[in-house]
């Protein structure tokens, strides 16, 4: 007999039998399953059954019905399909499981083979973009498990920072540069090296100092003589931006003339010197850190610059029990050296399935009203940001809450966002994007303060938002 598994709410892991061979879903009281979800239907969905299988029809309902992250109208379901009604996720289970031929994406288990129908385009509305291959998806399917190893190699040189850490793989992920603020001695330039180590990557460190000269990071031409035709000639030495992971360290310590060499490598992948362009090798990540203290002498990231970075990662003191054990392990001799992951291949390969990921309307909406309502002039502000909010986030805030939220579901092995992807990601991705003004700062409010606010001020679309 086929089944419905509650996926998620309170009411997850109850399982529903289809004893008949039509079953409605939705909030009416004769419905056959009643949903307590404010954002269905009052007769949302139809299940019933045909010679060819069990059938899932939408009742021309406000929100849609959803099969494997895609709008249906009618569709034939198959086992494990996961059916989104509302803000319910239900699964649903065939009473016998058919055979498919080997790499097909209805092999694959749960929400993997839910998001590889619509990245292959299998889905009733192929989702736009290039579909993704088996091997992509056999990367992402294995990620919940390298992300753990990735954070186990990774700790036997740095304690602690699990958040930072993740953080930062979201941000590589979803092919972005971070700017780690913290206090000196919290292992920020310990833990770049680490994960250049970990992901098999070329790691450069650039110790930056007010007499540093742009051409000290991108390169120059140095001129020489042939050897072999004994002419002058220019030869251009490359600098220490052609790596996979560039780490600036203090970059708030380097006039703006040499804080902005980074500008086009960072955007554009890519290095000017003179009049010929290097591209730099994939994939490229800058890591730049900034210490929040000593700033007398020092030169703050212009706004437009800091908009460049993906993230502004918080890198905090750690607990009591890991602070312990950093002294435990640090005064003693040891040598540990962490294994490698994942290979260049793979991170460049996990990037480009991060951009294929189809993500819904309902995602996209609710992203959006949280960068919207972080701008004081926009109608959806809250008070307290038109109080409290000189200048809100931009265009690109929305671009890297979609791509981190993506990010965020490739590090879990799933190949579906939801809007706890997003929550996950707004701090990092809008803290440095929300500029206070002077009542804030007199009542110790910070952009984080206010992001939170925000948070908690923002609901999720609902079904008026589709009408």
């Amino acid at each position: 007999m086929a089944k419905l598994m509650i996926a998620s709410g309170e009411r997850q892991g109850e399982i529903i039998a289809l004893a008949s061979d039509d079953f409605v879903l939705g909030r009416h009281a004769d419905c056959d399953l009643v949903l307590d979800d404010a954002r269905a239907s009052s007769h949302h969905a139809r299940l019933y059954r045909e010679q060819n299988g069990w059938m899932l029809a939408d009742l021309k309902s406000t929100n849609g019905t959803l099969v494997n992250q895609q709008r249906i109208a009618t569709v034939t379901l198959r086992d494990d399909d996961l059916i989104e009604i509302g803000d319910t996720q239900l699964r649903f289970q065939a009473n016998e499981h058919a055979s498919h031929d080997r790499g097909s994406p209805a092999e694959l288990p749960g929400q993997a083979r839910a998001g590889a129908q619509a990245l292959t385009g299998n889905a009733p509305e192929q989702a736009h973009g290039v579909a993704a291959t088996a091997d992509d998806l056999a990367l992402v399917e294995q990620m919940s498990k390298r992300t753990d190893a990735i954070r186990q190699e990774v700790a036997k040189v740095v304690v602690g920072q699990r958040e930072v850490l993740s953080q930062v793989l979201m941000c590589m992920l979803g092919g972005g540069h971070a700017l780690l603020v913290g206090m000196p001695g919290m292992a920020k330039t310990l833990m770049v090296s680490t994960i250049a180590r970990v992901l098999d990557m070329d790691f450069k460190r650039i110790q930056f100092t007010p007499d540093l000269m742009p051409t000290d990071i991108t390169g120059t031409e140095v001129l020489e003589t042939n050897r072999t035709t004994n002419e002058k000639e220019f030869r251009f030495m490359r600098g220490p931006i052609f790596c996979n992971l560039l780490l600036a360290d203090e970059i708030n310590r380097t006039p703006p003339k040499t804080q902005a060499a980074l500008l086009e490598a960072m955007q554009e992948k890519r290095v000017t010197v003179g009049n010929t362009t290097y591209p730099l090798d994939a994939p490229f990540f800058v890591l730049a850190t900034q210490n929040p203290i000593e700033q007398e002498g020092t030169y703050p990231l212009p706004e437009a610059q800091m908009d460049r970075f993906m993230f502004n990662i918080w890198v905090d003191y750690p607990l009591e029990h890991e602070e312990e054990n950093i002294i435990r392990n640090t005064t003693v001799t040891q040598t540990v050296e962490p294994q490698k992951v994942l290979n260049k291949a793979q991170v460049i390969q996990l990037q480009q399935v991060v951009r294929k990921i189809p993500v819904s309307e309902h995602v996209i909406k609710y992203a959006i009203r949280l960068v919207r309502a972080s701008r004081p002039a926009s109608e959806q502000a809250p008070d307290f940001v038109k109080e409290y909010v000189h200048i809100g986030a931009g265009p690109r805030a929305g671009q890297f809450l979609i791509l981190a939220g993506k990010a965020q579901a490739v590090l879990a092995g799933r190949i579906h966002v939801s809007c706890n992807d997003i929550k996950a990601a707004a701090i990092p991705v809008l803290k440095h994007r929300i500029y206070t003004n002077f009542a804030a700062d007199s009542e110790g409010l910070t952009s984080v303060d206010l992001i939170n606010k925000i948070l908690a001020a923002v609901t999720q679309p609902t079904e008026s938002d589709y009408t």
